[in-house]
């Protein structure tokens, strides 16, 4: 069954290209029966090359080789009623045909050639876009999750923006990020980032420790590879996030990344005021230089997380794209429908193409069907999302 679907698949596009092969076939015919019929001062051989110069449209070299060669002859068919082939000016028409014939062939070969290293490159790409950015599940923990990658180089799946998810004690935590620079030059301080995350992102009791940690990482990694001339260049902006299984709260560190949105039901957006430290590769390696925003994550609502290359796609008029103001209208939408609206609309004000990389998580809340049981927290009654207890605010 998979052999005949196979064949099945090389044959229609086999089948369509020889349909249309019949097209500048009829062309030829046509035009050398035309230019036979017709006066000896009218010649209409030099039309032939139109022919060979549709092929490519549909076909390879060999049967652009092919149409060319049935163009040739139909030329020395004319020239041989019209006055034999010897006269000066069917010899200069079938030299000229022939060599126009041969470079349209050079041309669909060399055509051919780049669309085959074309499709390396892509999954070379795609294979790169894997190892980095691995798939985030549809759900964790109490959430389902979406993410969306948009790449600004052409041909490529992958630049300068990251994100990762990691499992902890009861917490989900989430690193979204955004190396300085865009395409493929970015990714190895965009791999880097992501390594360090997945190598320390559970090890430590909160967020500050564990920012002030990469921190430690990204620089490391400067001092020993940046050039002199990129000093204070290469940076890495990010944004943390913590959520608690069995409270309806959100944690955040910001490491100069734009704040997330909170989608409520109702079209209602908030935006968290946070204390964004400076980005990685710049900032403090202690953890008392970074700050720990809290604020209510109830079931029902959304937290999207994004990069600045969503904010700062412009349109034809050089207008940002107003992301706050559009999900407004995605509020209830499950997190892969919202971003696949907002992937939908951003392409749209933009004309479809970025000027930088553009990523989005959407992590919605689910409801707990075992609250204060999951993982051996508590969630008590008497504690405030907004308001977290001691604990809350130490880890």
């Amino acid at each position: 069954m998979g052999l005949r679907h196979s064949l099945a698949d090389m044959r229609e596009p086999w089948q369509r290209s020889h349909a249309l092969l019949l097209l500048p076939v009829a062309l030829i015919v046509a035009t050398t029966i035309v230019d036979i019929h017709s006066p000896t001062d009218v010649h209409l051989g030099p039309t032939l090359i139109i022919a060979p110069a549709l092929t490519p449209s549909f076909a390879g070299p060999r049967l652009t080789a092919l149409v060319g060669a049935l163009a040739v002859g139909g030329q020395f068919l004319v020239a041989e009623v019209h006055g034999g082939l010897y006269t000066t000016n069917h010899i200069v028409q079938i030299i000229t045909l022939t060599v126009l014939s041969a470079l349209i062939v050079v041309y669909c070969a060399v055509r051919d050639r780049y669309h085959a290293q074309l499709a390396q490159v892509r999954s070379v790409a795609e294979a790169a876009q894997r190892v980095l950015l691995w798939p985030l599940p549809e759900q964790i923990g109490p959430l389902k999750v979406a993410s969306l990658y948009l790449a600004a180089e052409d041909e490529a799946q992958i630049g300068g923006d990251l994100y990762a998810t990691t499992r902890t004690d009861g917490l989900v935590r989430v690193m979204i990020g955004d190396v300085r620079g865009k395409g493929l030059p970015a990714v190895g301080e965009a791999a880097l980032l992501l390594g360090a995350f997945r190598e320390v992102g559970y090890r430590h009791s909160s967020l500050p420790e564990l920012a002030a940690a990469l921190e430690k990482s990204v620089s490391r990694y400067l001092d020993d590879f940046e050039p002199p001339e990129e000093v204070g260049e290469r940076f890495a902006t990010a944004l943390l996030v913590e959520i608690p299984y069995a409270a309806p709260l959100t944690r955040v560190t910001s490491c100069g990344h734009p704040p997330p949105l909170l989608l409520s039901p109702g079209h209602v957006v908030t935006v968290p005021e946070l204390r964004p430290a400076p980005p990685m590769g710049i900032g403090p390696t202690s953890p008392e230089g970074y700050d720990l925003d809290v604020f209510s994550f109830h079931p029902g609502e959304t937290l999207l997380l994004y990069t600045d290359g969503v904010i700062e796609a412009r349109d034809a008029d050089g207008r940002f794209y107003p992301l706050a103001e559009r999900v407004a209208q995605w509020t209830e939408a499950a997190p892969a429908a919202l971003v696949h609206h907002i992937r939908r609309d951003l392409l749209a004000h933009t004309g479809g193409r970025l000027d930088d990389d553009a990523a989005l998580v959407a992590l919605r809340r689910v409801p707990n069907t075992h609250p204060g049981r999951q993982h051996g927290l508590v969630l008590h009654a008497d504690r405030s999302p907004q308001e977290p207890a001691a604990a809350d605010r130490e880890s």
